[in-house]
C-alpha cells in the first residue's frame, strides 16, 4: 500500500510502449464504487473475491503492465496464476510508507493503528511476494522515474529484454 505501483506501472507502460491496467481500477469500475466502500459494506472477504476475479480476468486478457493490489497475493489461486509471469515486487519500509501516505489515507486495512497494521501486513505478505516475484525493487527514497528505471534494469537482468 502506497508503494507507487500505479505511478510506476504507468511509467513502465509508456516506456515499453504497451498498455497499463490496474486491477483495483477494474474493481472500482465494475462495482461502481470505491474499494473502501466495498470493505465497509461487504467486508474484506467480498473484496478479496472481487480482486481474485479481476486478477484472473486481467491476466487472461491483458498483455501489458498490470498492477495488482497489495493483498492480491494472499490468494493461493492468484499466486498460482502469477507463476507464469514476470512479477516485480515494489518494496518499502514503514517509514517510507508514513512519509508518502501519512498512513491516514482512505485505506480500509489501516483504519486502526496504521503504522503497526502496515508493518503487520507487510511482514505477513513478504513470503507471498517472495513466492511470486521475479525481482524485488526497493522504492525507498526513490522517485517514480528512478523506480521505473530500476524495474526495467532488474527485468532485463532476470529474463532478457524487459517487455510488457
Amino acid at each position: 500500500m502506497g508503494v507507487g505501483k500505479s505511478t510506476v506501472g504507468q511509467l513502465l507502460a509508456e516506456r515499453l510502449g504497451c498498455a497499463y491496467r490496474d486491477t483495483d481500477d477494474d474493481i472500482v469500475t465494475a462495482e461502481g464504487r470505491a474499494i473502501a466502500d466495498i470493505f465497509v459494506t461487504e467486508g474484506e472477504a467480498r473484496f478479496r473475491a472481487l480482486e481474485k476475479e479481476a486478477v484472473a480476468a486481467a491476466l487472461a486478457g491483458h498483455d501489458g503492465i498490470l498492477a495488482l493490489g497489495g493483498g492480491a497475493v494472499v490468494d493461493d489461486d492468484t499466486r498460482e496464476l502469477l507463476s507464469g509471469h514476470r512479477v516485480v515486487h515494489l518494496s518499502m519500509d514503514v517509514e517510507e510508507a508514513a512519509r508518502r501516505t501519512g498512513l491516514n489515507a482512505a485505506r480500509p486495512l489501516l483504519a486502526d493503528n496504521p503504522r503497526e497494521r502496515w508493518s503487520e501486513l507487510a511482514e505477513a505478505r513478504r513470503p507471498l511476494y517472495a513466492e511470486v516475484a521475479t525481482a524485488v525493487v526497493a522504492t525507498d527514497g526513490r522517485t517514480p522515474d528512478e523506480v521505473a528505471r530500476a524495474v526495467l534494469g532488474t527485468l532485463a537482468e532476470h529474463g532478457g529484454e524487459a517487455t510488457g
